[in-house]
């Protein structure tokens, strides 16, 4: 044990909050291969095992979330002393989670966030998984439930609706060839609607919902996305009316002892400016075109 890094501890926490290799792999940098084999090297040494393992991911054990909950200490202490840290320097970070379709937004429309006047640095994390705050993961997250922690604060910032695209014109040749994510990586409804109403259609599986569209665009076949994003698309149309049972509100949270921190209720004031002024597109009106 007095060998074990801080580093194999946070590969741990990737692993929990991700719920498997593939995205613990993505927000570490390292290959799903050696994720796992830190996490078997971190259970020898504990003499525990930290994980049940299925085909659908990695679910703690009992023992794991007993570590888990030791380490978010842990980890918010370290954070408040590398915040306490910048401030002495006169910068800042503020950390912001997403999905991947609001982080591509964002993206777009990354001037309206952050610019080069600003003292601060964005740090964006992209994950389909719900973002925990307390303990000072994130700043500032998007969230598709309301958040029920007492210490958190939030904002709705309008619905979201989902349909299926196609690429335009392509008539109903791709009905029957579906595109989806794994089911290991379906963690978000949207993502588990092909597996659940359109299973033995699918015909091409990728590890990330951002390559959907680009799939969807070389009319590869039909896949499910958010109507902001689909319908802005002039490569794509909808290959029906919006699927009504995947509509659901979404929140602006942040930590309620974080309010009077400037440049995290600057962040999120704009981040809230940027959805209000999609409202429609994320509720499924589709844009006139010419």
């Amino acid at each position: 044990m007095k060998d074990m890094s801080w580093e194999s501890y946070r590969i741990f926490l990737d692993v929990a909050r991700q719920g498997g290799l593939t995205g613990a792999a993505q927000a570490s940098g390292l290959s799903p291969a050696t994720v796992g084999r830190r996490i078997l090297q971190l259970e020898e040494a504990m003499g525990r095992v930290l994980f049940q393992r299925s085909q659908t991911g990695y679910r703690m054990t009992a023992e794991g979330q007993a570590l888990h909950d030791r380490l978010l200490a842990m980890e918010a202490i370290a954070r408040g002393i590398e915040s306490w840290r910048q401030e002495g320097q006169g910068t800042t970070t503020v950390r912001v989670m997403a999905g991947t379709w609001v982080t591509w937004l964002v993206c777009e429309n990354m001037t309206a966030i952050c610019t080069g006047r600003d003292p601060f640095r964005l740090d964006l994390s992209v994950s389909e998984r719900r973002a925990t705050l307390a303990h000072r993961e994130v700043d500032v997250a998007l969230r598709a439930v309301e958040p029920t922690e007492p210490a958190l604060i939030s904002r709705p910032a309008g619905d979201v609706a989902y349909a299926a695209y196609r690429r335009r014109n392509a008539g109903d040749a791709l009905a029957d060839r579906w595109l989806a994510v794994s089911e290991e990586d379906a963690v978000s409804a949207y993502l588990r609607w092909p597996h659940e109403r359109m299973g033995g259609s699918i015909a091409i599986v990728v590890s990330r919902p951002r390559s959907l569209l680009d799939l969807a665009r070389s009319g590869a076949g039909q896949a499910v996305l958010p109507c902001f994003v689909g319908d802005l698309d002039p490569d794509l149309e909808r290959a029906g009316e919006e699927i009504r049972e995947l509509r659901h509100h979404q929140w602006i949270v942040a930590n309620g002892e974080d309010r009077h921190r400037r440049d995290i209720r600057t962040v999120s004031d704009r981040l809230f400016r940027l959805l209000k002024s999609y409202s429609d597109l994320f509720s499924g009106r589709r844009p006139s075109r010419t």
